[in-house]
């Protein structure tokens, strides 16, 4: 439902340590797609009620390996750490349209990053990141199930801007394998396009990420005026088209990146409130051509 980018200059960065350490030759280009992976695993299907909801998502992405396009380790050696602090912003209309919810949201994201290399600064960077907006979304929603599509861009903003513009299908399902919903499986998919970097000349390409979980409900009070909900969390991306643009790049261009994790997420809900507050962590592996490590998020959101 929601994304950002983490910067070009970070990912820049890592990458042309990555071109060096592989190939030493000064080239720039994407390691990660704009979407910051793992944030809508959980009731991925599912709108918040009608009405306005504010969130305010924190996640830590720590990395501490370099892959290469075959999946080997070129360095062990990376410290990498990025803060982000997102307030995503909701409004969900009781206007249905073909018998879905129309919603609107946009996500105000902060970043701090630091990377180091063999114990020597390589790059600190803090500031307003990418602006996600998501101008158009349906929701459906029936007994045993519920999904969500619409199209949403992130805009060049910000002093960490990423010198180009992506454009982004999403695709959120929930279905409860249960009768009385305790146990739900959710996905989430985003498929990502992007312009041509005004700076490097190259047109990152086409990227996919999926997120999923696996997630059970435990009622905490009768009536289930409080819920707690536990369960197993993952995330897959990868690049699906070369890079394309003005710069010609005839080594790396068919270079594609992928990464995939694996780890659990809790969260607790309070339905006569509207209010929830959860975490998620991440571990990841198999990555190629791109960075590997691991990550935590937590959220807090009420609906008014």
């Amino acid at each position: 439902m929601f994304t950002i980018r983490l910067s070009k200059r970070i990912f820049q960065g890592l990458f042309a340590l990555f071109a060096y350490l592989l190939l030493a030759t000064p080239v720039l280009a994407q390691v990660r797609p704009l979407y910051t992976p793992g944030m809508n695993a959980t009731n991925s299907g599912l709108l918040p009620a009608p009405g306005f909801t504010y969130m305010n998502l924190f996640q830590y992405y720590s990395f501490d390996k370099l892959k290469g396009p075959g999946g080997d380790t070129v360095t062990d050696d990376l410290d990498s750490a990025i803060f982000i602090d997102q307030n995503i912003f909701v409004y969900v209309t009781k206007t249905k349209l073909m018998g879905a919810n129309v919603a609107f949201n946009a996500s105000l994201p902060f970043a701090n990053t630091s990377i180091s290399f063999a114990d020597q600064p390589v790059l600190g960077l803090a500031g307003y990141a990418e602006t996600w907006v998501q101008p158009f979304q349906l929701g459906w929603q029936k007994e045993r199930w519920a999904i969500n599509t619409g199209y949403g861009f992130m805009a060049n903003t910000g002093p960490a801007g990423a010198g180009y513009w992506g454009n982004a299908w999403t695709f959120g399902d929930t279905f409860y394998l249960t009768k009385n919903k305790a146990l739900s499986f959710s996905s989430f998919q985003l498929l990502e396009f992007h312009t041509e970097d005004e700076d490097t000349g190259i047109t990152p390409g086409t990227a996919f990420n999926l997120d999923y979980s696996l997630m059970m409900f435990y009622p905490l009070q009768k009536e289930e005026k409080a819920l707690m909900q536990f369960g197993l969390v993952g995330y897959s991306q990868w690049q699906v088209s070369d890079d394309g643009g003005s710069r010609d790049r005839p080594i790396l261009s068919q270079v594609h990146y992928k990464v995939n994790a694996i780890g659990f997420a809790v969260n607790f809900i309070l339905p006569p409130k509207g209010a929830s507050i959860g975490m998620k962590y991440y571990k990841e592996f198999g990555a190629e051509a791109t960075v590997e490590g691991q990550n935590l998020q937590i959220f807090g959101a009420v609906t008014f």
